[in-house]
């Protein structure tokens, strides 16, 4: 039997067919074809664990970000896991994707992310550390990138700039990609967008105000995203692996940090202190379970 009669027959079996109403209702015919055509047009994505396909696809259906590589909103990319001996189907959001659900939130005066020449820093505060930029009249495309800068301004006069050197997001591509780390991969194929995108991605996280969409995305990008029930509560919930940082067992303080800030608000008070608690004392037994519950909000 071919892979592709295994994704046809998974996403047409009656049990799907019921989920896929329950979770996306009348945008779940669309979301058939739309992920029908995309992984019959591509015999890599025929490779990936059917569930993981049909979970990539269904987030960026909640999102409402088109999985078209031409348009560069978000893409489903196939991760083989040696581990599992499996292929495994990776959510990726572009760029674009992170601008698009910024300015639908109607929060956005201004927002944006380019390259930054050699020769285009024209000066750096000591004191704040924020730098000032002059494109380059001539020549300007022959000229090496030295990093990538993100800003944006919001409609009640908010406004926050990252500038990240190229050395400076290699280093972070390396810590966080098993496959660039390797020289393989996303990162070592088009660092450029993933550099864009890792540089808007970590200023929205870090500063701007997030909405539901914008939260989803954020703990759902470069992920296998599947569903796990938990035994102590009879509880399904969304679990997000991040295979290409080794998976399940590398849980980032710092990442854990960023989502609970993000889900705080709907936190009681007991559930705000564990919380504090697991990660102040970076009780690493305890990060997986966090992270679940936190997603889960």
């Amino acid at each position: 039997m071919s892979n592709l009669t295994v994704f046809n027959q998974t996403l047409t079996a009656a049990k799907t067919q019921d989920y896929l109403a329950q979770v996306l209702g009348d945008k779940k015919q669309s979301f058939v074809n739309n992920l029908t055509a995309l992984v019959a047009n591509n015999a890599t994505l025929q490779e990936c664990e059917p569930i993981t396909l049909m979970y990539a696809g269904i987030k960026a259906t909640a999102l409402d970000l088109p999985l078209d590589a031409n348009l560069g909103f978000a893409y489903v990319i196939p991760f083989r896991d040696n581990k599992q001996n499996k292929t495994l189907a990776q959510f990726q959001i572009g760029y674009r994707g992170f601008l698009q659900l910024a300015q639908r939130s109607g929060l956005f005066k201004t927002i944006n992310v380019r390259d930054v020449r050699e020769g285009e820093i024209v000066a750096e505060d000591f004191i704040s550390g924020e730098i000032q930029f002059q494109k380059l009249k001539e020549n300007r495309e022959t000229a090496k990138i030295i990093g990538y800068v993100a800003y944006f301004k919001l409609n009640n006069g908010f406004e926050k700039m990252s500038y990240w050197s190229v050395a400076e997001i290699e280093a972070h591509g390396k810590k966080y990609s098993q496959t660039f780390k390797k020289g393989f991969g996303l990162w070592k194929d088009n660092f450029e967008a993933m550099a864009t995108k890792t540089v808007l991605k970590l200023l929205l996280a870090k500063y701007a105000p997030l909405s539901v969409e914008m939260q989803g995305a954020i703990t759902s990008d470069q992920a296998v995203i599947s569903s796990k029930k938990d035994a102590e509560t009879n509880t399904t919930y969304e679990e997000v692996i991040y295979v290409d940082n080794g998976g399940e067992t590398e849980i980032e303080v710092e990442d854990l940090e960023l989502l609970f800030q993000m889900k705080k608000e709907a936190l009681s008070s007991s559930e705000i202190k564990d919380a504090e608690r697991i990660i102040s004392n970076k009780e690493k037994l305890n990060f997986k379970k966090l992270l679940n519950f936190l997603q889960d909000k």
